[in-house]
Order: structure tokens, then sequence, then C-alpha cells
């Protein structure tokens, strides 16, 4: 009996581990290394947003105000947090995430709004910061030991570079850098450590010809990039996804050295997939695979960051493109495991349980915080991938829908690229900021009570 479950065992983990697949090399230069995929995409996008603009959703002065003289914060009861309470508009659908706060784009000093990215630095006596990035430029707040937002001021985008919703940040001990799809925007780098000294009854304009603390363009052939990277141990930043792909780089990656921020120096890049990059002049190819499904390969983080042997992974387009496992238009989240960079293994997966599409995600302590767009906040326990790897044993702990436009719809929410762009989970309060394209940003914490597995 003992072999016959340990064979059926076998079989079961061998069917999980089936699921990566040789790359189609034709299909990945006509689709892929071409970036007819990504403009698609990008021009699929713009549609949407084009249409949410004509119906005045991206006026963020429309959207009713957090009273935060009256309201310490607001708790998830019986799935709903509602600061209007009885109006729809401002009812979200949650589970174990109470809401703190809210501040629309308007409040955080945006003229036309539309969230991206956000990060965060926690200074050395423990203030908590944020960057809010906006279509025109980006907003700093300071999230406070009660779990409000309070703005301090603003950075617009680079000066030679028009406005524009792509927009990610990263973060370099006190430093964020900025990234744009922009054309010649470049990488702002720009020390929050600043922010201490701002007093909040005078929030302050920063200008990038005398606050920025560097500026890195050098390696970008028109200065876009579509998301930017940072290696604080090894003291360097990546911009990655730059256009166009003519060059020799392609849209691959570039690497510069950070050891002096508001001096960074060009490393080197590669314009190819799956490589080790130990060598900045030498790049090479470790290895390249697919998976069943594979539409557009986006985001991904390391379990454990010291042994590094699972990646999770999300893929934008599959719930659109309706292709393999997210075909009926929920969420999935790759496991792979990466013991073997020459041969990785995709050993299983979750299912979200709710429609949508994910976009970024973070990993902190075993949890993955995913920004699922018209979803909003999704928490998932993944402690159990490292003895099972399946993904059978993922669950989700807690979320926030900060869309609650789509909750009626089929399957709980719509497949289109709307609400959550990105936030920042790794506060030691706790308090996690949600930065959204059209309302403004949300404080959310998880509600105090027993059920965090810890």
């Amino acid at each position: 009996m003992r072999t016959s479950v340990f064979a059926l065992a076998a079989s079961l983990a061998a069917l999980a581990s089936a699921k990566e697949k040789a790359v189609d090399m034709k299909l990945k230069a006509e689709l892929y290394d071409s970036g007819a995929r990504h403009e698609h995409i990008m021009a699929l996008k713009h549609q949407t947003w084009a249409e949410l603009d004509a119906a005045g959703v991206y006026d963020s002065t429309q959207y009713k105000k957090f009273p935060s003289s009256k309201l310490d914060y607001v708790p998830c009861t019986k799935g709903y947090a509602s600061y209007i309470p009885g109006d729809a508009k401002y009812t979200f659908r949650c589970n174990n995430l109470d809401l703190y706060d809210f501040k629309t784009h308007a409040e955080l000093g945006s003229g036309s709004g539309r969230g991206a990215g956000s990060w965060g630095w926690t200074s050395p006596k423990g203030r908590e910061f944020v960057a809010i990035a906006q279509e025109d430029g980006t907003a700093f707040a300071e999230v406070t030991n009660k779990g409000k937002l309070v703005y301090l001021g603003r950075l617009p985008q680079y000066t030679t570079a028009q406005p524009s919703l792509w927009r990610e940040i990263k973060g370099y001990k006190s430093y964020i850098l900025i990234g744009s799809e922009a054309v010649n925007h470049g990488v702002q780098i720009f020390d929050l450590a600043k922010l201490q000294d701002v007093e909040p009854a005078s929030p302050k304009v920063f200008t990038n010809e005398k606050d920025l603390d560097g500026w890195w363009n050098e390696g970008l052939p028109v200065g876009r990039s579509h998301n930017v990277v940072t290696n604080e141990e090894k003291k360097y930043g990546v911009a990655v996804g730059f256009q166009p792909r003519t060059g020799p780089l392609r849209a691959g990656l570039v690497f510069f050295d950070l050891t002096d921020p508001k001096n960074p120096k060009t490393l080197g890049g590669s314009g190819e997939d799956g490589f080790d990059v130990t060598d900045k002049q030498n790049i090479r190819i470790i290895s390249n695979t697919s998976y069943e499904g594979a539409s557009y390969t986006h985001q991904g983080w390391v379990l454990d960051p010291n042994w590094q042997q699972y990646l999770i992974l999300d893929d934008e387009y599959d719930e659109y493109d309706a292709a393999g496992l997210g075909a009926d238009g929920y969420p999935i989240t790759y496991i792979w495991d990466i013991s073997s960079l020459e041969k990785p293994k995709q050993t299983g997966y979750y299912k979200g349980l709710r429609r949508g599409i994910d976009h970024n995600q973070f990993i902190k302590d075993g949890f993955s915080y995913q920004s699922n767009y018209g979803l909003g906040l999704s928490i998932l326990d993944l402690r159990s991938v490292p003895f099972d790897p399946t993904g059978k044993r993922i669950k989700e702990v807690a979320y926030f829908d900060v869309h609650p436009e789509d909750d009626n719809a089929p399957g709980g929410g719509n497949v289109t690229f709307t609400g959550t762009w990105s936030h920042y989970p790794f506060f030691p309060s706790g308090y996690i900021v949600i930065n959204t394209m059209d309302r403004g940003a949300f404080v959310v914490k998880r509600t105090p009570a027993s059920w965090w597995p810890f």
C-alpha cells in the first residue's frame, strides 16, 4: 500500500511540474522580441483609459474625502468597509483588512491623477514615508502611527518629458528611483530623507533642477523605460523594457552603478532573456523557458530572499487573452522552482477567487501582496509552498477591493485594466498604501484579531 501511495504521489508531482515547455522561437521573435505584444497591450490600455477619461472617472475631485477627523478607521465588518455608510460608491468588499485613510489624487497634489507605482521608506526614527506615482509626477506623504496619510509635496515628471501614466518606483536606501514610459524622462533619483524636514502645513513642490539627487539616462535610447529595479547589496539599479527595440540591447536590461546615487554610471546590459548578470559587460543566457498559457509574463518575486528556491510569477495578459489556466478570467499565480536556473520547473499555481487581472505583487514573510487591478489588494499565504509546491494549500487570507463599480459583474469583477496598479506593503507598522489609477491612495491594515497565521 505504501508503495502504491508513493507511486501515485510521484505521478501527481510529475503532472504538476509538467507545465513548463520549450520556447516557440518563431512566436517569440514575431510577438515578443518585435515588441508587438507589448505595443498591443499598451494600445488596449490607452483605449480603456481614454474611455474611462471620457466618462469622467479620472477626475478624482468627484470622490468624497475620508472623514479623518471623525473616524480613526473603518473596520471590515461582514465583508464590507464603508466610510460613507449606505453609499455603494464608498462601500468596499474586504476580508481581514480595515480601512484607515483615503486621499484623492487631487488631495495628493496631482492635476490629472491616474496612479501607477509606489514605494516607501522608513526613517531611522521609525517615520514612514511613501512615494505615490501619478500621471504628472510623484506625490509624497507620511503615514502616521494612526494610519493617516499626510501630504508633504511632490516631484513633477522630468522637465523634458510629457505626462505618462506609466511611472514605476523602487527604493535604494533612503533614495527612490522613478522611471517612466515617457520619452526623455530618464530615471529620477530622489532622497526621501528630505521629507523629514517638510512641514505638512506647507507642502513642497520639489523641482528637477534644484532638488533631484541624481538623474540617469545614458543607457536609454530615447529616455523611456517600463520599470526600474534595484539591488542594494550589489549597489546597482536596472532599467527594463526600454524603447525602441532597434538597438543592440533591444528592450532588455541596462544596469547602472548606484555606489554614488548622485553620480550613477552605466555598467552594461543585454537584450536577451534568462541571463547571468554577474559580469555586466559580458551577460550570458542561462536558460529560456515558456509555460502553458504564456501570454505576457509580467512580474515576479522570490518567495524567500535568502534561499531563492521558488519564484512567484504573474502573467498580465493570460486572463484577458483567455489563455491556458487563465482562460476563465480568474487571475493565476504561477509557482516556479528555480533551484536549477538552467532548468526551472513550473511546479504549480494558485487561481484567484474573483475574476480580474493580476499586475504587481511583492512578497513579505511568506505572504504575497498582490495589486490585481479592479480586484484591489489580495494577500495570499504562500508558506506551504516549500513542502507543497503544487499550490494546492495556498490560501487567500485577506483582501480589499478598491473598485466597487464591478462588484456585481459575473465572477465578482471585470477583466480589464482599471483599479490598483501597485501598493507598498513593507512598512514595519503593518500599514499598506494602495495606489489606484482612478481615485487616489488607500491605507489599510490587517484586522486586529488572531486570524493572521503567524
